[in-house]
């Protein structure tokens, strides 16, 4: 029981999280001396600022082929989609996934199936609520482009939303990955493209809550 009381109330906080954890505070602290009501104000939205940051440990499947979703939140649909022109990967449509993150799912991203990185692209854009189809063609997003280590190529896409203004990858190309690993957040409520090979099935639902790093998205193998 103790374990499991700890592993769901002493969750980490990922690093990049910890500025503006500091910032709350210090304005919580200022807010209590203007006025005590706004410092509790303060304490709530610092409490809020540590949730959102929060970075628990996953338990990733470990046969050869799956594709895991890379991001926690509710799969949105799935349609047949050009992946984004500046990864180089044709103009031809593949099956693709997406899943949007609300300002209360864990933001921290992880890589979805074992390989290489081949190609990182940052594109500018717009801003409109990630959950709208136009979200993945016209918002500011980060691409990235992989082999996995069965020869197939897919790709995940980090876009900004209406409220997210600052998306962090920590890949490099040509960089060797295992599914489950970690690899950037998007502040603050967002959404992650995964773009798989022409003909895959994927697995998951529309309306499902995914789990990055634990939930299957796709069988490459079947």
């Amino acid at each position: 029981m103790n374990s499991v009381i700890k592993k769901t109330v002493c969750v980490p906080i990922n690093r990049a999280g910890w500025p503006f954890i500091a910032l709350f505070a210090i304005l919580t602290t200022g807010l209590w001396v203007l006025h005590q009501p706004l410092g509790w104000v303060g304490v709530v939205l610092t409490a809020w600022c540590a949730y959102f940051f929060r970075d628990p440990e996953r338990v990733t499947p470990g046969e050869s082929g799956l594709v895991i979703s890379p991001a926690d939140g509710m799969v949105l649909l799935f349609e047949d989609a050009p992946p984004p022109l500046e990864l180089g990967m044709g103009d031809g449509v593949r099956p693709r996934v997406s899943i949007f993150m609300n300002v209360f799912n864990v933001h921290v991203n992880r890589i979805p199936a074992h390989g290489v990185i081949e190609k990182i692209s940052y594109r500018p854009g717009r801003f409109f609520n990630a959950s709208l189809d136009k979200a993945s063609e016209h918002n500011e997003r980060m691409s990235v482009s992989m082999k996995t280590n069965q020869g197939a190529e897919i790709a995940f896409v980090q876009i900004a939303g209406l409220v997210a203004r600052r998306i962090k990858c920590g890949l490099a190309e040509g960089q060797q990955v295992r599914a489950g690993d970690r690899f950037g957040l998007i502040r603050f409520g967002s959404r992650v493209d995964v773009y798989l090979p022409a003909g895959t099935r994927p697995k998951a639902l529309p309306g499902q809550t995914a789990v990055a790093g634990e939930t299957v998205i796709a069988d490459l193998g079947k």
